[in-house]
């Protein structure tokens, strides 16, 4: 127990009074004689034990009330056990709100968030008006970064909306703790609001200030459910116009209700043109599938949406692809090769496909900036200088194929295959062999069969190079021969895929050419070329986007503009090697369709999204909470049981412990009323 005003225990002198009092305030007795005083002397003595009683207890009375009198006037107080020691001083408050979308959920007071604005204006009514306080939210704004009045801080707390930023407590914490630790104030105190959710509330993990108090109060919610849209993926990589298409949907139920029927809904540019039931079991997820054709070339719009309260910002998922998409292949044949081959009936007619052909002897290097895909056919040697290009190739992406000939240079294609990181050629054989196994798992030909049969017709290679074996676990093996040698392998080279036949595509070395399996090994291979472009991003995130890159983008920068033309943004690019990177720097903070355009021309569409990170409503428990505080041992961190009232009485006792001037008036004034009653009513 600590006194306000220490000074006022001086007054308990003030006790000898009533001390002095009774030990001199004798009374003088006056002689009267009686003819037998027997009874007269038995009656003065019990009178004179009932005086003495009386005035003794009148005279603790008197004491006591003097006592408390005094003490009450010293202000004690019994301090909190875990309060550090208090200064005199301007007190500095950070008060943390968390405004994340799961503070929409309600409790028998209302919205979670009111909830916390309301407490929030209840820790100011304990603090004076020449203290200075810090409120936060998760938007990390500016005007977060500086002390406020009491007034001023009162208005910003009724301005806190909700908001799509998350944030982990523990960044929150931290940044709390870094603006108290850069001000001069001695008492420094943290408060944060939340609804403890656990996908963010990763207590464990803010390693306290110990010179800073810090108090938790957190904010418990009905028991509610919710179901959401978690994601969406096309089955095929690529969508064109008038083709099917199937989209695959997750849709996750985060709570112990049964799901026995609900729909989702499929709209494509604002039409609806499919729909699919679900059900779904507490604490589970269920795959739903929708079937559709693509009628519209080009940018594509489309959202995922479903029906349910009160938790709703993740009942839609936007969605974004382009229909129109060209794969540029560049076919450079070797001088044997005629200009009509395999390549140019696979390619040349097929509107997906931009097709470039060349021969060994006029090669264009500057088509390799543009080309997604490079064949070389059959080349009986492999020059430096184009080992040169097809590096610099590797560098932007892409996929190279190396087709070797018959006749090859040893010395030259083994120093190219060195330089592309592939085993060396040793010798040429002309064993006929069959192929004999499909690397189904590497996932190249993932789609291409629906199961694979023991008898399955497969292509035959008369002629094949076998490679030196090798230790590199990233060279791959697609394709192999009955003998154990790999016919198609493939690795990773910098940013590109390398594909490497061992032995040329004619009619004399194998039917592959002529076989089934020709058509989709090349486009699987096309398609491996492109850069997986996302279906939707999450906005308030640094999102970064590619390019190929072009002599316009570098005289103007694109621009990212919402298809409602709303919200225009410029964002930070860089260019490199034949791509540009965008960079949208968190900047994009609105859910919807967007675009990056240049100078009018639409170039990519863009979707983005909330997080799905608040959808899991499941938080901490008070229990919970408590137990990790006591495990770490955290003197410095209080949590609040008892929130569901005002709390500024708790805080108080917090802040300058239990006051115990009022119950000290009280005994003083029970003290005076039993002296009086003494008085008056012992006789």
């Amino acid at each position: 127990m600590t006194f306000v005003s220490p000074l006022f225990l001086w007054a308990l002198a003030a006790i000898a009074i009533p001390i002095i009092i009774h030990l001199f305030n004798f009374r003088k007795y006056t002689k009267v004689y009686f003819t037998n005083v027997k009874f007269l002397k038995e009656l003065q003595q019990e009178s004179k034990s009932k005086s003495r009683l009386k005035q003794i207890l009148v005279l603790i009375a008197r004491c006591f009330a003097i006592i408390c009198l005094v003490l009450a006037f010293s202000q004690p107080i019994i301090q909190n056990e875990n309060s550090p020691a208090k200064n005199n001083g301007i007190n500095a408050i950070s008060i943390y709100i968390d405004n994340s979308f799961s503070m929409v959920n309600v409790n028998k007071q209302g919205p979670l968030l009111e909830m916390a604005k309301s407490q929030a204006k209840n820790v100011l009514k304990v603090y004076s008006n020449a203290d200075k306080f810090q409120i936060i939210t998760n938007d990390f704004e500016g005007k977060h970064q500086r002390f406020n009045t009491k007034e001023n801080a009162l208005n910003i707390i009724d301005e806190i909306k909700v908001s799509s930023s998350v944030r982990n407590l523990s960044d929150v914490v931290r940044r709390q703790a870094d603006f108290l630790n850069n001000s001069s104030f001695a008492n420094k105190k943290i408060y944060v609001f939340s609804d403890a959710q656990r996908s963010t509330f990763n207590l464990e993990k803010i390693g306290p200030d110990t010179s800073i108090q810090t108090a938790l109060i957190p904010l418990t919610a009905n028991k509610v459910n919710n179901v959401f849209v978690d994601t969406c993926w096309f089955e095929t990589p690529i969508q064109q116009k008038g083709f099917i298409q199937i989209m695959h949907a997750k849709i996750t139920n985060n709570g112990d209700n049964k799901i026995d029927v609900s729909s989702a809904k499929l709209f494509i540019n604002k039409q609806q043109i499919a729909i699919a039931s679900f059900s779904l079991d507490p604490f589970s997820d269920a795959e739903i599938k929708f079937t559709f054709e693509c009628k519209e070339g080009g940018l594509n719009y489309g959202s995922i949406k479903i029906e349910d309260y009160p938790v709703t910002f993740d009942n839609e998922l936007f969605f974004a692809f382009n229909s129109k998409v060209n794969v540029s292949v560049s076919l450079i044949n070797g001088k044997n090769q005629s200009g009509t081959n395999s390549f140019s009936s696979l390619f040349k007619n097929d509107s997906l496909f931009k097709f470039n052909s060349f021969s060994e002897q006029t090669i264009d290097y500057t088509s390799f900036k543009t080309s997604d895909v490079i064949i070389l056919n059959e080349l009986s040697e492999l020059s430096s200088g184009i080992v040169s290009e097809l590096v610099k190739f590797t560098n932007k992406g892409g996929a190279l194929v190396i087709i070797p000939s018959l006749k090859i240079n040893y010395d030259s294609y083994n120093l190219a295959l060195a330089a592309l990181k592939l085993p060396a050629f040793i010798s040429l054989d002309s064993a006929a062999l069959k192929t004999d196994k499909i690397e189904i798992a590497s996932g190249f030909y993932s789609g291409v069969f629906e199961k694979i049969e023991d008898r399955m017709n497969l292509p035959i290679v008369n002629k094949h190079y076998t490679f030196v074996k090798t230790s590199r676990s990233d060279f791959e093996p697609l394709v192999t021969l009955q003998n154990g040698d790999v016919f198609i392998g493939r690795a990773r080279l910098n940013n590109a895929l390398v594909y490497l036949f061992s032995g040329a595509l004619n009619d004399g070395a194998t039917n592959f050419n002529k076989h089934a399996l020709f058509v989709p090994s090349f486009y699987q291979i096309s398609f491996s070329s492109l850069q997986s472009v996302p279906l939707f991003y999450q906005s308030g995130t640094n999102v970064v986007m590619s390019l190929k890159n072009t002599s316009r983008l570098r005289e103007e920068p694109p621009h990212i503009i919402k298809t409602d033309s709303t919200i225009d943004i410029i964002p930070e690019i860089r260019s490199v090697n034949n791509s540009v990177f965008i960079y949208t720097q968190g900047h994009v903070n609105t859910p919807g369709f967007y675009e990056v355009s240049h100078i009018g021309t639409a170039l990519l569409p863009v979707a983005f999204n909330y997080s799905r990170k608040e959808s899991n409503l499941n938080c901490y428990s008070k229990e919970e909470l408590t137990k990790t505080i006591e495990e770490k041992g955290w003197k410095s961190v209080t949590i609040f049981n008892e929130t569901s009232g005002d709390i500024s009485k708790q805080i108080e006792l917090g802040v300058e412990g239990k006051k115990l001037w009022k119950l000290f008036i009280i005994l003083a004034l029970l003290f005076i009323a039993t002296e009086i009653a003494l008085l008056r009513l012992l006789k």
